[in-house]
């Protein structure tokens, strides 16, 4: 996922049982991600953990956070998995929008 207004690039990648999802942005070299853990299954659907959202001091305050999540959200309406959302900032953005209560976990 690519935003040409601000830069902002988000790539997905699955690594054994977990993933991670990175943001990067044109003008700096520093990296956020969101990391997930496999949760096991609830009424057929698998559960996603979102573990980890962690976003450089040097390019916080421009959206990337919540780009991660809804990246995260996104996927899961796609894909039909749930989410466990044990990262604080994931819990707010679920508390933040209640229209997402379907995909938690």
């Amino acid at each position: 996922m690519a935003d040409a207004a601000t830069g902002l690039t988000i790539t997905h990648h699955v690594a054994g049982t977990g993933g991670r999802y990175v943001a990067t942005l044109a003008d700096s070299a520093e990296q956020g991600y969101l990391e997930w853990e496999a949760g096991g299954m609830r009424e057929g659907r698998e559960i996603r953990v979102a573990a980890h959202t962690i976003v450089p001091r040097a390019i916080g305050g421009r959206g990337v956070a919540a780009a991660l999540v809804q990246r995260l959200v996104e996927d899961a309406q796609r894909c039909g998995f749930v989410i466990r959302p044990d990262c604080s900032y994931v819990a707010r953005k679920f508390t933040e929008n209640p229209d997402w209560a379907p995909l938690r976990a």
